[in-house]
């Protein structure tokens, strides 16, 4: 169980230790901070203090990390062949026994709605009355300018990643050669070939389209229905909330159940969930809107709904949805590529990145370089999305 709780625990520490990084230095800057320093005390307990204050803005964060979780249980155990109610869900789902489907799809949705009741606990809990009663301001970290080296490595990412699909582009990707099978990277075969002799250049290539086009459309419906729906707060909280539980692997499991595996079925999945965070995000940024002065002077003066809304409240909202669409784009083909890799996603013979390690897996230590390609790939995309969100930032800053 190490491996795997590795797998599953490293990107989530990863991702908790970014919200402490950003949580940390604005508590240790508050005067209570520098006044505790001051008179002498030790410096444990003002840690101890500081990490009690950014506790409850960091705890709302953790729903999507155990969702997170959850869903990638499923690849986790079908990668270390744990036999776990992720795996049960996935065998269930290819087989569209729908019965047993439906019983391990609701258990593994009821731990994300527990580990959500008990955080929310935690956090009243850590708040205290004058907490919750916002008697304390928000933290705010001071401004930082990203370094120059980041911009080098966003750079590098994205020319690393142009190359590989451009040089692919230039291939056939269904070209069989059974005399080639599983050669090592060469000079014909830059990443070599896999076990029915096609050159995985080709395929890591050609998949790369595939998959951001479909990424692609999945974010723009994702926006569009988050944003219809984020204009209706009221009707829209409680499904937003119910929907951000269910994360997207489950979701494409449920629709694999019914109508089996298809790459329009794993694009349906992501939308069904993907929506979420576009309807809460308009949501919030609308109240803030209509709270401001303007507004209210625009209502004054006799403007109407249609005025407001063309010229006030959509100016406000789809600037920043498009920011939040565009970072949100590579996790979009992150997940795409796990439900390829589950075989919930692109049939064979259609090159797609999760599908090009689903197929290989099995080579692995034979041929390690099949599957190393296509997570190389993923792992620069990561990297790509990361950095530029950082460098986002900070221009926002």
């Amino acid at each position: 169980m190490v491996l795997p709780s590795l797998a599953l625990g490293i990107p989530s520490g990863a991702m908790l230790g970014g919200l402490l990084d950003q949580a940390l230095p604005a508590a240790f800057h508050e005067p209570w901070a520098r006044t505790a320093y001051a008179v002498g005390l030790p410096p444990g307990h003002i840690a101890r203090n500081a990490l009690r204050r950014t506790l409850p803005g960091m705890l709302p964060q953790l729903l999507p990390t155990v969702v997170a979780l959850v869903g990638g249980a499923v690849a986790v155990e079908k990668i270390f062949n744990i036999p776990g109610l992720g795996r049960l869900a996935l065998e269930a789902a290819v087989a569209q026994d729908l019965p047993v489907l439906q019983t391990a799809t609701l258990a593994l949705i009821l731990l994300g709605v527990s580990a959500g009741v008990l955080i929310n606990a935690l956090r009243h809990a850590l708040l205290g009355r004058p907490l919750r009663d916002g008697a304390l301001p928000a933290l705010h970290r001071p401004p930082l300018t990203p370094p120059r080296s980041l911009r080098w490595i966003t750079a590098a990412c994205a020319l690393t990643l142009v190359a590989l699909v451009t040089a692919g582009l230039l291939r056939d990707p269904l070209q069989v050669d059974t005399m080639a099978r599983l050669l090592s990277p060469s000079l014909e075969h830059p990443l070599g070939t896999d076990a029915l002799g096609r050159d995985l250049l080709a395929r890591l290539g050609h998949g790369a389209v595939r998959t951001a086009g479909v990424a692609l459309a999945v974010t723009t419906l994702s926006a569009v229905i988050g944003l219809l729906l984020g204009m209706a707060p009221r009707a829209s909280a409680g499904p937003t909330e119910v929907v951000s539980t269910l994360p997207a692997v489950l979701a494409g499991l449920l629709i694999a159940g019914v109508t089996g595996p298809s790459v329009w079925g794993a694009a349906c999945a992501v939308c069904a969930v993907g929506w979420s965070p576009y309807a809460a995000q308009t949501a919030a940024l609308l109240e803030q809107e209509r709270a401001s002065g303007h507004i209210a002077a625009s209502v004054a003066l006799g403007a109407g709904r249609p005025h407001l809304l063309r010229r006030h409240l959509l100016p406000a909202v789809v600037p920043a949805l498009l920011r939040n669409a565009l970072l949100r784009l590579p996790t979009t083909v992150l997940v795409l590529a796990s439900l390829g890799f589950l075989g919930l996603g692109e049939q064979p013979p259609t090159p797609e990145w999760g599908r090009l390690l689903s197929e290989n897996q099995p080579y692995a230590e034979l041929a390690p370089w099949t599957v190393l390609g296509p997570a190389a790939a993923l792992a620069v995309l990561s990297v790509l999305a990361v950095t530029g969100s950082v460098l986002g930032r900070g221009k926002g800053e």
